[in-house]
């Protein structure tokens, strides 16, 4: 094998003012490039200790500078699914920022920290009240729906244009609004003595390290989350993920990364094929009428995922609830599916 050289990526940990570094980047010789992706959506398996950005930064590199972007942060501290959109396929990232998802976590019981995860200061301790399957049940029961969460100080929302977590580190504080939050499953894994493994199912914008506290408190002590593992992000329930190790082989051995076709991130949305002329149409961003498309008028303003004769995806095309369809974000080029 040649040799490779290599980088260091660096970051701060949002928690933290010292700054850590990403495992060694190979940058690739020209013979390990003969199949870098081009456009697609990869599903990495975030390792603990790299940030987003820098787990991005580091799939970038790989990908021989590519552009890209991810659809949803996950903490440094947190492991699992961070779904990245390569090439023109980054034109859809926001699409996934508003995906339900689901994480694996746990929770010690009798002490909080100030980031409300492992990484910071115990600010608090209480006694832990001995608890039943059946009393747990009942209090987890309690968070599945909608109900008002207040984000963590330690998080990346801004405040006049600082990130909260910077104000938290000087020893401000600062009020946050409330924000929905939906619930849609919870569920205890494990019980130990003084630590409950748990798993979630909500909608984007949740704080899992304020529910965890939220069920500590409602459990009648104080918690913080041990570990934190996202499981998956909509669309991307059954579809597996892959690590910067094997992608890193993959790239030097000149083999294929596993990318999934780019319309696998709006997967949720309509399907609408368009005639040769209606497709040349909308890319001049002619306005069609739903009616000639053959598409059902949508009483409400709805996005659709378009494809040309050939089956090949355009992007996408908004519809106003007039029965007239507008294109929204199109490829400059249309991209394979498969």
């Amino acid at each position: 094998m040649q040799n490779i050289c290599s980088e260091q990526i660096f970051f701060v940990h949002p928690n933290r003012s010292q700054v850590a570094t990403t495992p060694m980047v190979p940058i690739l010789p020209p013979a390990a490039s003969a199949c870098l992706p081009t456009a697609g959506v990869l599903l990495l398996d975030k390792p603990v200790g790299l940030s987003s950005n820098a787990a991005l930064q580091v799939v970038r590199r790989l990908a021989g500078g590519i552009k890209a972007g991810h659809g949803g942060s996950l903490d440094p501290l947190a492991s699992g699914m961070l779904p990245i959109c390569l090439g023109e396929a980054t034109r859809l990232a926001g699409q996934l920022l508003h995906g339900h998802k689901a994480y694996r976590f746990g929770l010690k019981l009798g002490e909080r920290s100030a980031t409300g995860d492992a990484e910071g200061e115990i600010v608090e301790r209480s006694a832990v009240p001995p608890l039943a399957q059946a009393q747990i049940g009942s209090v987890l029961h309690s968070f599945l729906g909608t109900h008002e969460q207040i984000p963590p100080m330690y998080s990346a929302l801004k405040r006049d244009g600082q990130p909260l977590y910077r104000l938290a580190r000087r020893g401000i504080t600062v009020e946050r609004a409330a924000r929905s939050v939906h619930i849609d499953r919870l569920q205890l894994l494990e019980q130990l003595a003084d630590e409950l493994q748990l798993e979630v199912a909500c909608s984007s914008g949740t704080y899992v390290r304020v529910l965890g506290e939220d069920i500590a408190r409602a459990l009648g002590t104080c918690g913080r989350l041990t570990r934190l593992r996202r499981l998956y992000v909509q669309p991307f329930e059954t579809h597996a993920m892959v690590q910067l190790n094997e992608l890193r082989a993959l790239t030097e051995s000149g083999l294929r990364w596993p990318l999934l076709p780019a319309d696998q991130a709006v997967s949720h949305l309509p399907a609408l094929p368009l005639t040769a002329a209606q497709a040349q149409a909308l890319m001049q961003g002619r306005v069609l009428q739903l009616a000639d498309s053959g598409a059902p008028r949508a009483a409400q303003p709805l996005l659709w995922r378009l494809y040309d004769v050939e089956g090949r995806f355009l992007g996408l095309g908004a519809s106003d609830g007039a029965g007239e369809l507008r294109s929204r974000r199109l490829f400059p080029e249309p991209l394979a599916v498969t």
